[in-house]
């Protein structure tokens, strides 16, 4: 009996180690906050060398199977530009331990409750420092507004010139921990104070930015 009782507990632990793995290939990580800005303020090489620093990131952290892109808007003058909710895919998405961020993009921008300080993790499973961390890096550039466009009403810079400016400009960023001033939106919270890393700092940043799994 004794020795079945093991066999019993072994074959149970087996299947439960089994399910886990499965659970976890079914849920690959499609959502990661950059643990590291590409060092120039926003001038993040545009939209394709933000996608680059997000497929690059991703790879290290052994998920560079998929279409990575970043989460940036553009702007065009006297006519739309790119929307970063047009650019991520359709879903879902979850973070580098599997907890689901949100199913769809309108889950994403319209219902969604679930990015926080505790789930906008890097792409190694890391937080990111937010507001009360020493520094507050809780400023993710974005370049949109709430529902994920760049249909902003006025002539202001929100883009830093598309991302290709670390001087002049500002850039939108919005808040991964859901704190501070203003908007406290994931996506869409208050303009920056200039697009040099000196500049994101001042109000909390570090030139980070977030990235989708579009496939």
């Amino acid at each position: 009996m004794k020795y079945r009782a093991v066999a019993v507990l072994f074959a149970v632990s087996s299947f439960v180690g089994a399910m886990s793995v499965t659970a976890a290939e079914q849920r690959p990580m499609g959502f990661f906050v950059t643990s590291v800005g590409m060092g120039n303020g926003a001038d993040l090489g545009g939209l394709e060398g933000a996608d680059a620093h997000c497929m690059k990131l991703a790879a290290a952290a052994g998920a560079g199977d998929r279409d990575w892109r970043a989460y940036l808007s553009t702007e065009e003058e006297g006519k739309r530009g790119i929307s970063a909710r047009e650019r991520i895919g359709s879903g879902p998405w979850y973070n580098a331990r599997g907890i689901l961020i949100a199913t769809n993009p309108t889950d994403l921008h319209l219902y969604n409750k679930t990015i926080t300080l505790e789930t906008a993790l890097d792409e190694s499973g890391n937080r990111i420092k937010g507001r009360g961390d020493k520094p507050n890096e809780h400023d993710i550039l974005t370049g949109s507004m709430d529902d994920g466009t760049a249909y902003f009403p006025d002539e202001a810079d929100h883009t830093c010139n598309n991302w290709t400016s670390s001087d002049q400009g500002s850039a939108q960023v919005g808040h991964h921990d859901r704190h501070g001033g203003g908007n406290p939106s994931w996506s869409s919270a208050h303009p920056s104070r200039g697009c040099s890393q000196e500049g994101l700092a001042k109000t909390g940043g570090a030139g980070k930015f977030y990235c989708f799994a579009a496939d």
